[in-house]
């Protein structure tokens, strides 16, 4: 089904194989300062910060602090265990009864109900709303009527698939059998919106308000958001500190620099140039764990010059012309690990993890690569730009590093160079435009711990992060197919199939899994990383 939601069946292997890598730092000791303010640097997010227009990993660090919804993947194993649901049922995998658990209120002192989800998902899904993740309610029944995938005109503005029949329950009717639905419900574009969301929305924006063990202070685009502890919060995983100040760095080696200088508590991107000081400057206030996130570049399909016959042999040149164990070695400072497929060694074997899938062409062989790229037709105009935002993630160090590599083995100094883009926002606002000409950085963080999530959002024809569009019928099959098996075993090999698709066109290039990182300041203790390399924020304690 184009446009499908993100599948939801969790192997409880990849559980314990996570809970092995959120390490902390910290002793723990003492109880720390339950009104101290920490600050941590931080990126501006692309969209205003509703739950269904935010994919990208700033906007959700602040969705994870200022919302709960039915589910909440584990800080520690990704596992996904019921937040606000009391109870969610079925007897024929398609057709579940949500009920909601009594007590909770928005930090406005609004109710969450029943209704709380369902107008938010409605809000979500609606074409005219323009939400980032609006595919993510494609099983529901009434999408297509909602937010028609042909250009045609919507035709609803709600999902017949929802029902509210009480003021704590309501009902969910999806498309096709679904077993393991519920365990998506813990995304955050699934999160439940206060009426005043919709009331005034201009002012909502501005100073968003959610259910969450924070509240939103203030909010300066392009400076800073301040977070604070919202004391009535009636969750179990409350705040241990007072609040968080994220401060927007265009430059990740600025916030590491301030770290140091003591201007700054948290950084949780360490520079790829500080990594062979990192452990001598900070000790054992340092951490570097796996996490679930691989670094990809990907293409513009809706540019000719790449999506003509035999320009997968020019893509799987490129690959072959990146030397990957020298850049994780020496730039990196083997704080990455070379792909070798297109998910993460996170998974396991039994969650999909397929060691060794990319073969030959994600191994250095510029000989080799040369052939390919002059038997697909050469690079477009002679040469390739790699775009990539430059004020996070150390991304100029390394797009420099691929390029050098590229046009090393191409014998061509010209061949490579990187397309810097000053910030992450405008990046994003260029890839949504279909602005790209050539190739352009497209990492991955994992939303949870799922061979799917790492396949289905960005190669499904039209999913909401399919940026470079491209379509492949067969890769869709084998995804509907394995979103529609309640074998977990079963689904994992139909994905593992069509991720050999993505293999074969190379429709985009793997270069290295990602560790999760950061740094903190003596302020600071219980610092621990989630298995998707983001802080947990509300477990950080401040002296």
């Amino acid at each position: 089904m184009r446009g499908a939601t993100h599948a939801g069946w969790i192997v409880c292997a990849v559980a314990v194989a996570l809970a092995a890598t959120a390490c902390g730092g910290g002793d723990g000791g003492g109880s720390g300062d339950a009104g101290a303010v920490l600050s941590a640097s931080w990126g501006d997010p692309q969209n205003p910060l509703e739950p269904a227009n935010t994919n990208e990993v700033q906007g959700g660090k602040v969705l994870d602090m200022i919302f709960r919804g039915l589910k909440r993947y584990d800080p520690k194993t990704g596992e996904a265990q019921d937040m606000l649901a009391e109870s969610i049922t079925t007897t024929d995998s398609q057709n579940f009864t949500v009920e909601v658990k009594d007590g909770w209120t928005f930090s406005n002192g609004e109710k969450v109900t029943a209704k709380s989800f369902v107008d938010a998902w409605n809000y979500g899904a609606s074409l005219k709303n323009n939400q980032r993740n609006a595919y993510f309610f494609g099983y529901i029944e009434g999408y297509d009527k909602v937010h028609p995938e042909d250009g045609g005109k919507q035709s609803d503005d709600t999902l017949s698939g929802l029902k509210v029949t009480g003021d704590r329950t309501f009902t969910i009717k999806l498309t096709q059998k679904f077993s393991t639905f519920p365990d998506t419900l813990g995304y955050a574009a699934f999160a439940p919106l206060p009426q005043a969301f919709f009331d005034d929305h201009d002012a909502w924006v501005a100073k968003p308000v959610g259910n969450g063990p924070y509240t939103v202070d203030t909010y300066t685009k392009g400076s800073q958001i301040s977070l604070r502890t919202w004391k009535d919060y009636p969750g179990d995983d409350k705040a241990r500190n007072g609040g968080v100040d994220l401060k927007v760095y265009t430059d990740n080696n600025t916030a590491y620099t301030d770290l140091l200088a003591g201007n700054l508590d948290l950084v949780d991107d360490v520079p790829a140039a500080q990594l062979k000081n990192v452990k001598s400057d900070l000790g054992d206030r340092y951490l570097n764990t796996p996490a679930g996130i691989i670094q990809t570049l990907a293409f513009p399909y809706y540019d000719k010059a790449w999506n003509k016959s035999g320009s997968e042999k020019v893509r799987k040149g490129l690959s072959m012309a990146i030397n990957r164990d020298q850049i994780t070695e020496t730039l990196f400072v083997k704080t990455r690990t070379p792909a070798t497929d297109w998910t993460s060694p996170v998974l396991g074997k039994d969650g999909g993890f397929q060691d060794g899938l990319c073969g030959d062409a994600c191994e250095y062989r510029p000989d080799q690569a040369k052939k390919l790229i002059q038997e697909g037709g050469g690079l477009p105009g002679g040469k390739v730009t790699l775009t990539y935002n430059a004020d996070t993630g150390s991304h100029k160090d390394w797009v420099d590093a691929v390029c050098n590599s590229i046009n090393n083995a191409l014998d061509n100094e010209r061949a490579c160079a990187g397309n810097p883009v000053g910030t992450f926002a405008d990046f994003r606002s260029q890839i949504t435009q279909q602005k790209m000409s050539g190739p352009f950085r497209a990492g991955w963080q994992m939303d949870y711990p799922l061979i799917q999530n790492f396949l289905q959002p960005l190669y499904y024809t039209n999913a909401s992060s399919n940026d470079g569009k491209w379509s492949n019928n067969d890769f869709d099959e084998f995804v509907d197919q394995a979103n529609q098996e309640t074998d977990t075993a079963k689904a994992v090999g139909l994905f593992q199939q069509a991720e050999k698709v993505v293999r074969d066109n190379m429709a985009a290039i793997p270069l290295w899994y990602q560790n999760g990182s950061a740094g903190w300041s003596e302020r600071l203790s219980d610092v621990k990383l989630n298995p998707f390399s983001v802080p947990v924020y509300d477990q950080i304690k401040v002296s």
